[in-house]
């Protein structure tokens, strides 16, 4: 996916108004996650190391003078007000005290409850671009502080470079994994991650690393692994079974809570040979690893 913002330097904010810009809000997937432990919040300190996708949702804004927040295709079985990127918008013009507002409207190819990180890219997306949009001339890490209260994902989006994360996903450490190519798969089936964080049966003890004495060769090793996965192919047979698939062809991993599961090849004509073999009824779709974001990219040059 390609995207272009149609602008130039702008001399004023006017230079946004009224002027329909589009933005990806792009999956990422979990190389690996570890659950090291739960805090007395109820939240889960985690390990994980994040990679973007050239995979994108899309995220149209139109900059108004008129202060309203209107998101134009709402997304189905979820409410306005309850939507991230509605939230991310009303919290944004709150920090920032602007009176201008936004009409919002999104192409959506990213799952609901496949792990990739949709909603939280969302959010990230809208506080990225509307901090440009609306000139709140906050920076990233005042950002991420931000999107931190919508999810715990908010703030890798918001940073845009892959990374170690530990905490609760915030405390990021750049590294750059090889940016592979991958199969997503992804069954008939959608997951809630607070269901996955909430089950007793869930591993909440895998022994901590090191940032500091761990390569990027050692991330890649199959030592590392999905604590959610073994809870979730018990519990969703058609995660299970897409896997039992799967790894007779090449290493195979959930990503995030699931539903979705990545394939890594090395190149893209590998991928997409797989990818012709799956069976019936699963959605999937091939994409490039990257170390960087798509929307700190095209926000760079705007």
């Amino acid at each position: 996916m390609t995207y272009s913002s149609h602008t130039t330097s702008p001399t004023s904010i006017n230079h946004f108004i009224n002027k329909a810009i589009e933005f990806p809000s792009p999956a990422k997937i979990n190389l690996f996650l570890h659950i090291v432990g739960q805090r007395p919040d109820g939240y889960h300190n985690l390990e994980t190391l994040f990679q973007f996708l050239n995979y994108s949702d899309t995220i149209t804004l139109t900059v108004t003078e008129q202060p309203s927040i209107s998101l134009l295709t709402p997304i189905e079985g979820v409410n306005n007000e309850d939507n991230l990127i509605v939230k991310a918008a009303k919290l944004l013009k709150s920090k920032c005290n602007t009176s201008l507002g936004v009409n919002i409207s999104i192409n959506k190819v990213l799952p609901m409850g496949g792990g990739l990180g949709g909603g939280s890219s969302n959010a990230a997306t809208i506080l990225v671009a509307l901090n440009k949009l609306w000139q709140c001339d906050l920076s990233l890490n005042e950002l991420a502080i931000l999107g931190l209260g919508l999810g715990a994902d908010v703030p890798i989006f918001v940073h845009g470079f892959s990374a170690f994360a530990q905490g609760v996903g915030e405390e990021l450490t750049p590294i750059e994994p090889l940016e592979s190519w991958y199969l997503i798969t992804k069954p008939k089936c959608s997951i809630s991650t607070q269901q996955v964080f909430t089950a007793t049966e869930l591993p909440r003890n895998t022994p901590t690393l090191s940032s500091q004495s761990l390569t990027v060769k050692d991330f890649i090793t199959e030592n590392f692994h999905n604590d959610c996965q073994t809870l979730v192919i018990k519990n969703y047979p058609e995660v299970a079974k897409l896997l039992a698939w799967l790894v007779e062809y090449a290493p195979s991993r959930m990503t995030g809570t699931g539903a979705c599961v990545f394939t890594r090849f090395s190149s893209q004509d590998e991928a997409q040979a797989l990818q012709a073999k799956l069976p019936p009824g699963i959605s999937s779709f091939v994409a490039q690893g990257l170390n960087k974001s798509p929307l700190c990219s095209l926000i760079a040059c705007m």
